[in-house]
């Protein structure tokens, strides 16, 4: 594990370039590398994350130029061209990764053998500086076993993943702290395939309403996910996780919730919800007590997310019981993240 300088991220890229994986950081979480043309490469991801195949890969590009060596524009219509340049104009480099019928040089193992693949410019220099002196696009799944808790610091990626990787370049937290929304452009109706980063507002700004897809049905041998993050049990930490609404959480006895349960952590939205609850439950013993964002910010919310559940993973607890964001924004991410923890 190393520091950002000019030499690890020359160290990173010729690793890349030879077949390696590393580990390194977006402004949504750590992400971990490797050479997107490069099959062996790409197989060692599945291998170390232990990652079903059939779940694919965001390929990571470093310029709107780069575009065209990972996605086929000859199978792009002229609405969905003006469409495409509409987002990347406006909201890239950042959180938000667009499905476009894949260009044939990227391998089958990248796109779970879909002729289709989630592309997305990063905002984050470190992430940026990497592809561009790798000289390749850069495929790349969160840098965490497949199932747990996206890694926010590259002690999580330590943590979670050891030696099993050549390189971890440390660069902070990441900040926004929730994987990128997920977007596909190939279908008769665009559809947001996985919420996160980029708000669904802002999309609809741009090119109008978009619906959201049903995931999480369950793969089948022969059918592969059009996006990462569409299972239903995902981001879950170690410890078991139940969410309720927030007048569930005030309302609902606290007691009969806790029956059995030796130690209890609560994870609160904002303040207010957690001084409401405070009120009818000042009596119960409680392990542990969070709050994600003081004031109720969803973007505050968000990039506190998986940094407190890793915290309270690592406290010795036997059960969380997570409060859900209002469901707009931001919040929609949030909750889908909570939901698949929970498995609910």
């Amino acid at each position: 594990m190393l520091p950002v300088t000019d030499e690890s991220l020359k160290k990173g890229a010729d690793i890349i370039r030879n077949g390696g994986l590393v580990a390194f950081p977006t402004e949504t979480v750590y992400g971990l590398g490797a050479d997107a043309f490069n099959p062996q490469a790409l197989a060692r991801i599945f291998e170390v994350k232990n990652r079903p195949y059939f779940d694919p890969l965001i390929i990571h590009i470093a310029s709107v130029n780069a575009l065209e060596e990972v996605a086929d524009f000859s199978l792009i219509n002229e609405e969905t061209r003006k469409k495409l340049l509409l987002l990347a104009d406006n909201l890239w480099p950042g959180p938000l990764s667009i499905v476009l019928p894949k260009n044939k040089k990227i391998p089958g193992i990248a796109t779970a053998g879909l002729q289709t693949a989630a592309i997305r410019f990063p905002s984050n220099e470190t992430a940026q500086k990497l592809i561009s002196l790798s000289g390749t696009a850069i495929a790349a799944p969160s840098a965490n076993p497949f199932g747990s808790l996206s890694p926010t610091r590259a002690e999580h990626v330590r943590s979670g993943l050891g030696d099993k990787i050549d390189l971890i370049l440390d660069g902070g937290v990441s900040q926004i702290g929730l994987e990128s929304t997920v977007l596909d452009l190939t279908g008769e109706k665009i559809k947001i395939l996985r919420p996160g980063g980029t708000q669904r507002e802002a999309i609809e700004n741009l090119i109008g309403c978009i619906e959201t897809e049903s995931g999480g049905q369950g793969a089948q041998k022969d059918h592969a996910f059009s996006s990462p993050g569409q299972m239903k049990s995902h981001y879950s930490p170690k410890t078991p996780l139940t969410v309720f609404s927030r007048e569930e959480m005030i309302n609902q006895p606290t007691e009969a919730i806790c029956a059995g349960i030796e130690r209890l952590a609560l994870l609160f939205f904002d303040n207010a919800t957690r001084d409401e609850w405070q009120k009818t439950e000042k009596h119960l013993k409680i392990a542990i007590i969070k709050v994600l964002s003081k004031t109720g910010d969803p973007a505050e919310a968000a990039s506190n997310l998986f940094e407190t559940l890793h915290e309270i993973d690592n406290s010795n607890i036997s059960h969380i019981i997570a409060q859900l964001a209002p469901q707009h924004g931001l919040g929609e991410a949030i909750n889908d993240r909570l939901i698949r923890a929970s498995n609910i």
